[in-house]
């Protein structure tokens, strides 16, 4: 059972309360809204204040809610953020640029006077009969760079940006001033009602909790309008409480934190969830393997993480490993020659173009339970174990396509590396003749990611064939062109494996659906003027092109006979088959 105080406030209210202390810890995300969001904001509280445009409209028993700021009481008594802080800094500097405008009218306008003494109780904490110190500000940025925090600083104390300011608390509030600027040009007379219904109208739900635990908890339930925490930004926060033994060790965690982050970013770039997810989510197997527990079904990772009270987040071990496998895989992506063999690197490259992300899961479990005193794996075996999971995700693929099918066997064989057993696939062998028949009978369509894995299997098995620079994708080009699929005896040969390979970007659209004769000097390279324009690095195109004048239906049924026949022969070494 946890407690929480939930009830609905003005900005006004929020902000004025004595000697609130409100921290952005530095296991929150940085401050990140931009000039796009503010004009939201702005756009949003303009239309409730002017309705419209005009003034004279508005009702002042309206609200206009703005969400839900997450908050608990830490042990330094301060109010620690857990979501809210976008819109709480931005109200504050959005408060500040009306502060600076307002001063030049104080001296003449009781209204304006009046707005500076409130806008200064939302900004500042004021001590009673004692001079305001711009100093005492309302919110604390543990998050924010030096930088930063100090041009942050100097936007609450001075009211000034300067023209090298370039953090997002500086642009934001020029942007700001130059609305409020405009405001007070165009309707001076009404420049001041703004930021009156700001403060009186514009309400928020703080919601204090109890505990950071509880806190954490309440913003998983909620749906909030912001830009929500991740679920890496939760575990930061586990780790952090963690670590804060003292001082020293959450700096240092901090410090290693935003080391691993910036790693992670680099390298990992998933399609849903942040780097750092990916990253919990690799270590996620290795977790479940090693309890021996191979259940396809998961509850999702924050649920996983969740399990014991943030039992597994509460271990430096945890976090040890969690760098220890963000570092191998920053050498897997840097093809990092000191620790990989060229085949290792080929090996680890081919399976890039794995239909399923399963692979990354399995090599990452291989990593922690295989590697020596130095973090290094050994050559041979870690070689033999990519041959052996790449050729049975490929041909599962086609066996039995989809994430879930091949999720259990992989699993099981995770187990087997944690148990210090042979990986055999043993109980999920294919057989030859239904497979050779599967694979005739499947539709290699470019829309299908397994199209796009055999050819990179097939034109990278070969030692003697370069791998393209990092971050290159290469895209499927149809030798034989599409729009000739016409003058083909057999139905769909066009869409057959053997007339289809990998194909640099550039060469791909320059060469188009060309017949071979017209865009062999694509993929050999051909001079324009005095300008070299280099051919394509694929050893067989440039070998097609430097020994074909034509590409025909038999040279398509040939080359696809070619590679299923090496394909089954690579499963068979890989003793896949039964």
């Amino acid at each position: 059972m946890y407690s929480l105080n939930a009830e609905q406030k003005t900005i006004g209210e929020l902000f004025k309360k004595t000697n609130v202390q409100f921290l952005v810890p530095d296991y929150q995300r940085n401050y990140s809204w931009t000039i796009e969001h503010c004009r939201t904001l702005w756009n949003d509280i303009y239309s409730f204040a002017f309705p419209n445009g005009n003034s004279e409209s508005f009702d002042e028993k309206e609200k206009y809610f703005l969400g839900t700021i997450i908050t608990f009481h830490n042990e330094d008594g301060k109010d620690e953020i857990i979501d809210g802080q976008q819109r709480l800094i931005t109200f504050l500097i959005l408060l500040r640029a009306f502060y600076t405008a307002s001063e030049d009218m104080k001296e003449t306008n009781e209204d304006a006077k009046e707005l500076i003494s409130e806008i200064e109780q939302c900004i500042w904490n004021k001590e009673p009969r004692r001079p305001l110190n711009k100093d005492r500000v309302k919110v604390e940025l543990e998050v924010a760079s030096d930088d930063d925090k100090r041009q942050f600083k100097k936007i609450i104390k001075n009211g000034i940006v300067s023209d090298s300011d370039k953090s997002k608390y500086s642009e934001n509030y020029g942007w700001f001033q130059k609305q409020i600027d405009d405001l007070k040009i165009k309707t001076p007379n009404l420049f001041l009602d703004m930021p009156w219904r700001i403060l009186r109208n514009c309400v928020i739900l703080p919601i204090i909790a109890d505990s950071q635990d509880t806190a954490l908890r309440i913003f998983t339930t909620l749906n909030d309008r912001g830009m929500p925490l991740s679920d890496s930004d939760i575990f930061k926060a586990k780790f952090y409480k963690f670590f804060s033994t003292s001082e020293v060790a959450r700096k240092n965690f901090s410090q290693r934190w935003k080391s691993l982050e910036e790693t992670c970013k680099k390298i990992f770039h998933p399609r849903r969830g942040s780097a750092l997810d990916d990253l919990f989510t690799r270590y996620m197997y290795y977790v479940v393997a090693s309890k021996k527990f191979p259940n396809t079904t998961f509850k999702g990772l924050r649920k996983f993480y969740e399990q014991g009270n943030y039992e597994l987040l509460h271990n430096e071990n945890t976090f040890e490993e969690l760098i220890l496998l963000a570092n191998f895989w920053k050498s897997v992506y840097e093809r990092d020659e000191n620790l990989f063999s060229e085949r290792v690197i080929r090996l680890l490259y081919i399976l890039e173009y794995s239909p399923y992300v399963m692979w990354y899961y399995s090599v990452s479990v291989y990593f922690l339970v295989k590697r020596n005193k130095q973090n290094q794996l050994e050559e041979v075996s870690f070689y033999k174990f990519l041959n052996k999971i790449t050729a049975f995700i490929l041909a599962h693929s086609i066996d039995k396509p989809g994430v879930d099918a091949i999720r259990l066997p992989m699993l099981y064989e995770m187990v087997n590396l944690v148990n210090n057993q042979p990986i055999e696939f043993k109980n999920y062998k294919f057989r030859a003749p239904l497979l050779e028949m599967k694979i005739e009978e499947f539709s290699f369509s470019n829309s299908k990611l397994i199209t796009r894995s055999m050819l990179a299997w097939w034109t990278f098995k070969d030692a003697a064939q370069e791998l393209p620079p990092i971050d290159t994708r290469l895209e499927i080009e149809h030798i034989y062109p599409k729009n000739r699929q016409n003058n083909l005896i057999a139905e769909n040969s066009v869409e057959l494996l053997g007339n289809k390979t990998l194909l640099e970007k550039r060469i791909n659209i320059r060469a188009s659906d060309y017949r071979l004769e017209d865009k062999r000097k694509y993929y050999l390279g051909y001079t324009k003027g005095k300008q070299e324009i280099k051919g394509t690095m694929i050893r067989e195109l440039r070998d097609i092109a430097k020994f074909k004048n034509d590409f025909t239906e038999d040279d398509i049924f040939e080359r696809n006979e070619k590679i299923f026949s090496a394909f089954m022969e690579f499963l068979a070494q890989n003793n896949l088959l039964r």
